[in-house]
């Protein structure tokens, strides 16, 4: 695998998330530059690149891909563009850090890490919770066993109905509920989060079965999955996504549940930890983000690179997500 003195980042996709989540993280951290942004419009790629002090910005990502002086590509474009540009980078013999949901389909998944190792390069996705402290004091708290032996995970996400017209992939913000440019609609870019942080706290998921519709018709996407799953270690787990109630219905909680107790947290949005012990007082941990919140999980990334850590969000893992979500989200008309 390869090593580098240094992580010189080109960016595919200047869009949002690199404003503040992702992108300025890239400048922050020791032994990492960002070196060139891409868009295919030119015009956003070169404002960006003078707002955020970058030296080289493109309207074509071969260009930026092929640049000798990039040796890292994070791809931050929808997930319909993944395989194309990981398959892309790979070959160039670039590092590759790919946005979260890892592609659209498991096989475009599979493609993309067979492709990584053929050419020896590294391919880590970005599963950024995986490194928040909120998620690491829940993975202390299982180590530790706080809970006691774990039976039963329990995942609720419900949100009002969002009704958006015009898709036209990806030329528009609407490109999370297409299908042929997300692979699914909001379970595929929300749920995607949380079925990562439990393969991270648990291990693989080895069984999952559900079942998906379009109840509202508000989009082409399904809009309610319901499903449960069996990790490999044997705890067993529940999941339903609802994005089709009203706002006082609206919630979202991964509860976890053990033979002494149950940690309660959310993923989006709010960053405590709920711990209740049988007879003892509920504690509650909260915990500061940073804006960059990518910045952790990039931290992880670039010290794998330069040879003094490792990052355990890689493309086997985001795979296994995507396969888990396809097992959860089997479309059924009504």
């Amino acid at each position: 695998m390869m090593k580098f003195n240094e992580v010189r980042w080109g960016i595919i996709g200047v869009g949002d998330v690199c404003e503040v989540k992702s992108g300025p993280a890239l400048q922050n951290i020791s032994n990492s530059q960002l070196v060139a942004v891409m868009r295919r419009n030119g015009e956003k790629a070169k404002d960006f690149a003078e707002r955020h002090k970058v030296a080289k910005w493109y309207d074509n990502a071969d260009l930026l891909i092929n640049d000798p002086e990039v040796n890292a590509i994070y791809i931050a474009t929808p997930p319909n563009s993944h395989e194309e540009y990981t398959l892309k980078a790979a070959k160039a013999g670039k590092a590759v850090y790919v946005e979260k949901p890892m592609a659209r389909t498991y096989t475009e998944c599979i493609s993309m890490v067979k492709a990584c190792e053929r050419a020896k390069v590294p391919l880590f996705v970005a599963y950024y919770r995986r490194a928040l402290p909120n998620i690491l004091k829940v993975k202390s708290l299982l180590e530790n066993k706080a809970i006691g032996e774990i039976r039963y995970v329990e995942i609720k996400l419900l949100k009002a109905l969002e009704q958006k017209k015009g898709i036209k992939g990806n030329d528009t913000e609407n490109w999370r509920i297409a299908p042929e440019v997300a692979g699914g609609g909001y379970f595929y870019d929300l749920a995607s989060h949380q079925l990562d942080v439990l393969d991270f706290l648990f291990g693989p998921i080895i069984e999952a079965n559900g079942i998906s519709l379009n109840q509202a018709g508000g989009y082409p996407a399904e809009d309610i999955t319901n499903g449960t799953f069996i990790f490999e270690n044997g705890v067993m787990g529940h999941g339903i996504w609802a994005f089709n109630t009203s706002r006082v219905s609206e919630h979202e909680l991964i509860t976890i549940i053990g033979s002494k107790g149950q940690i309660v947290f959310p993923i989006f949005g709010d960053n405590r930890v709920n711990l209740k012990i049988e007879g003892e007082e509920e504690t509650v941990f909260n915990f500061n983000i940073s804006k960059h919140i990518q910045q952790p999980l990039i931290q992880t990334v670039v010290n794998d690179l330069i040879g003094i850590g490792k990052c355990e969000s890689t493309g086997v893992s985001g795979a296994r997500t995507n396969w888990v979500m396809s097992q959860l989200n089997q479309f059924r008309s009504i």
